[in-house]
């Protein structure tokens, strides 16, 4: 059986402003057993965060760096902990 992680990645490139937050979820949602979000950031990257088994977080920041994204991905940085919880679902931030 899987652990439980946390993940959170911080996404570079052109990635605001072209529905990168909702196809996140969406990816998030078809992987399935995920909870967390995606969230614009000021710098112009997008924040995700998601829990879960870390076959499935591995499998969303995959996607994250080489997935068919809206927009244009320059690069991932990523970091992994333990899950914190209190997330309702994947949302949208």
């Amino acid at each position: 059986m899987s652990e439980d992680v946390r993940l959170v990645a911080w996404v570079r490139g052109r990635v605001q402003g072209v529905g990168f937050r909702w196809f996140t979820r969406a990816r998030a949602l078809e992987i399935g057993g995920l909870s967390g979000f995606a969230l614009n950031l000021d710098d112009g990257r997008v924040q995700v965060v998601a829990e879960g088994a870390r076959e499935a977080c591995e499998r969303l920041l995959d996607w994250l760096r080489d997935g068919d994204t809206p927009g244009r991905v320059d690069g991932v940085t990523e970091i992994w902990d333990t899950p914190r919880g209190g997330y309702d679902g994947f949302a949208i931030r």
